[in-house]
């Protein structure tokens, strides 16, 4: 692709699409031509923000631009990104990719077909703490992951697993190269009728182990794992853009052993900038993205199977949710 502006919208301007539109927008090399929101009030405003034109449909978009970011509902992912492709336009797909494999696996077969982009919005993968730690991994052996939040209403239209999870999951699924061996799950809707509060433990045919741990109704937001391998462990803080690398090394003056500790991470870079210009690059060069179709069903196949097992478990304690199967979720029909 020549240097000429590259032509992009929004497809989806809620909370999250919004800020697309605005890294897009601040691009010197981009053109952001419009933004579609099924709310016209909302497509205006954000339209304004970012200087450019609010659409109420997809689709008159789609024939004036290179590519879009899809922001919308997951259950509209696949109908949505389906059209984008079949319209020739590269796509950034927020996560997770779909809601079952079969639709992913129409997506990457219509991306391969039509050679088109099709990278998946992990955010966590770009942020720096995760790119610091990359140099310092050597066999880990067991991973603990907590990602905790104070509940929100949006992100309700799936479950804690799809929400949050499986960022988790796709950044255990990147570092550890085994196949997985067995799953152990439990997991509860508490505020809503989908589960709200999950632990997944992840056992690898190398070896190593992964617990994880995730809830939308947390009193504080905490987003971190501890990495444990020989000679060393990292903690990882997600929020803070920082890794923690500890290891024992022999006192100077007793020669009883000591924590060195040593910080690694870039707190100044803004993750979603950085994975919208990757997406940018991307298409510019043709190159391959850093979570691709293929990485983001990965990561959603085991998502999908830690889901199955929790509902499996929750058949167990029905009774516990009253005659009805609730007791004042919010969302009830």
């Amino acid at each position: 692709m020549n240097k000429e502006k590259l032509r992009v919208g929004v497809i989806g301007v809620g909370y999250l699409g919004r800020f697309h539109a605005m890294k897009y927008a601040a691009m010197d090399d981009v053109q952001l031509v419009g933004v579609v929101d099924t709310d016209p009030l909302r497509a205006q405003t954000v339209a304004e923000e970012c200087s450019t034109k609010a659409f109420a449909d997809h689709q008159p978009l789609l024939e004036q631009v290179d590519a879009v970011s899809i922001v919308v509902p997951t259950v509209y992912h696949h109908t949505v990104a389906m059209t984008c492709l079949e319209n020739g336009v590269d796509i950034l797909l927020e996560k997770p990719m779909t809601t079952t494999l079969e639709e992913a696996d129409d997506l990457i077969a219509l991306a391969d077909r039509k050679n088109l982009m099709l990278q998946v919005g992990h955010l966590e993968r770009f942020n720096p703490a995760v790119l610091a730690m990359q140099p310092l991994l050597n066999n880990p052996l067991f991973i603990e992951a907590h990602r905790l939040t104070t509940f929100k209403n949006r992100g309700t239209d799936v479950d804690v697993i799809l929400d949050l999870m499986i960022h988790d999951i796709d950044i255990i699924l990147s570092i550890i190269n085994s196949p997985i061996q067995d799953i152990h799950t439990v997991g509860a809707p508490v505020i809503t009728q989908l589960t709200d509060i999950a632990n997944a433990r992840i056992v690898f045919k190398n070896g190593c182990t992964a617990n994880i741990t995730v809830s939308r109704i947390s009193m504080e937001n905490v987003r971190r794992m501890r990495i444990f391998q020989p000679g060393k462990y990292l903690a990882v803080d997600f929020g803070k853009k920082e890794v923690m690398a500890i290891k024992l090394k022999q006192g100077a003056q007793s020669g009883i052993p000591l924590p060195d500790v040593s910080r690694h991470g870039f707190s100044d870079q803004d993750v979603l900038e950085m994975e919208i210009r990757e997406f940018v690059n991307n298409i510019r060069h043709r190159l391959k993205p850093t979570v691709s179709g293929r990485e983001g069903r990965r990561a959603l196949a085991v998502a999908l199977s830690v889901i199955g097992q929790i509902r499996e478990n929750q058949e167990q304690f029905r009774h516990l949710l009253g005659q009805e199967g609730n007791f004042g979720f919010i969302n009830e029909p």
